[in-house]
């Protein structure tokens, strides 16, 4: 039982120190990457997938939870997978030009993004929306530091929520299956279900009757 501590513990001494040795910092840089995205992914997809599931999908509790499962799963292994690629061809990138410039990001990115989210899929169709909507946030802060647009006088946000918010409840209206699944089922729920109602059961404390068995 000692002897068998005592081996433990030398190991995760050669261990530790090997994590410690600089030369093998990049390579080391890229596992952890590979390691937080699958964590990352997990913590942020099951939640969202549980919600999701018992609020709108129909099937048996096992059903259910394989599909949120399948989704954490997916969700987590593209994220580690995107991260391993990016990291990857950055420390590639670096070293064979001796230097980090800012087409690396650029590059290292695109290929990560072609090749872990370029099929599309519910899960992937999510990620690349959210995103989207971050970059155009961020590209106009930028544009509006590098002085290629004159920074507003007054704020502009109240502006962008009206129009977002008119233009994706026309769309819900008049072209709904033109927006992604999940968003349908959500504006289904507090547009649509909020019109029907059959006593007080479904109109207060149900959103839908029980089936009765």
């Amino acid at each position: 039982m000692a002897g068998g501590a005592v081996r433990c513990s030398a190991l995760l001494r050669a261990i530790n120190a090997l994590l410690l040795q600089r030369r093998y910092r990049a390579a080391l840089a890229v596992l952890k990457g590979f390691r937080n995205g699958a964590v990352y992914g997990a913590k942020i997809r099951a939640p969202h997938a549980l919600v999701m599931t018992f609020l709108f999908r129909t099937g048996s509790l096992r059903e259910k939870l394989k599909s949120i499962a399948q989704a954490t799963y997916t969700h987590s292994r593209n994220l580690a997978y995107f991260v391993f690629t990016y990291k990857g061809l950055m420390a590639l990138q670096s070293r064979l030009q001796g230097k980090k410039i800012p087409f690396h990001s650029f590059f290292a990115a695109c290929i990560g993004g072609w090749l872990v989210f370029g099929e599309n899929n519910p899960i992937n169709s999510q990620i690349v929306m959210y995103l989207l909507s971050r970059i155009l946030f961020g590209l106009s802060r930028l544009a509006v530091e590098k002085g290629y647009i004159p920074q507003p006088k007054q704020d502009p946000f109240p502006l962008l929520a009206a129009l977002v918010w008119g233009t994706v409840l026309w769309l819900f209206e008049y072209h709904r299956q033109t927006l992604q699944p999940s968003l349908q089922a959500s504006m289904t729920y507090l547009y649509d279900d909020s019109n029907v109602w059959h006593d007080i059961s479904d109109f207060l404390i149900y959103n839908k009757k029980p089936e009765s068995k």
